[in-house]
């Protein structure tokens, strides 16, 4: 029993050197990858157990295809390819974007100051 145990964990450790390893920097999360590997030779089961939970990124899940009628896939690449892609707009561009609503209520609440005001001046001429 032991010996399935240590078998299994070693198996573990190793998993999870080699992915600390091949992962670039970009994919590893919360430590930098030395601490990660030393976390795991240290501490294999928990070390192991905590890179595969938090340690590392996971890519988007892959479609690698299904059963069931395939004109639903082909639906939904379709409607996935034809969504526009959007992107995160910089604080700048926010801060752009409200001071262009700002003057525009500005020059509409001017408006109708002007429109009520020659709605007066009207109305003291008849």
């Amino acid at each position: 029993m032991s010996i399935v145990f240590s078998v299994v964990l070693f198996a573990l450790l190793i998993g999870a050197l080699v992915d600390i390893i091949l992962r670039s920097d970009e994919q590893v999360k919360h430590l930098p990858k030395i601490v990660w590997v030393l976390l795991v030779i240290f501490l294999p089961l928990i070390g192991s157990i905590l890179w595969f939970t938090i340690g590392r990124e996971y890519n988007q899940r892959v479609d690698l295809g299904s059963f069931g009628d395939p004109r639903r896939r082909e639906k939904a690449s379709r409607t996935a390819s034809a969504a526009p892609t959007m992107r995160a707009k910089t604080t700048e561009e926010e801060l752009a974007d409200l001071d262009r609503e700002i003057e525009f209520y500005k020059q509409q609440d001017r408006i109708r100051r002007l429109e009520a005001e020659l709605d007066e001046r009207r109305g003291t001429q008849e």
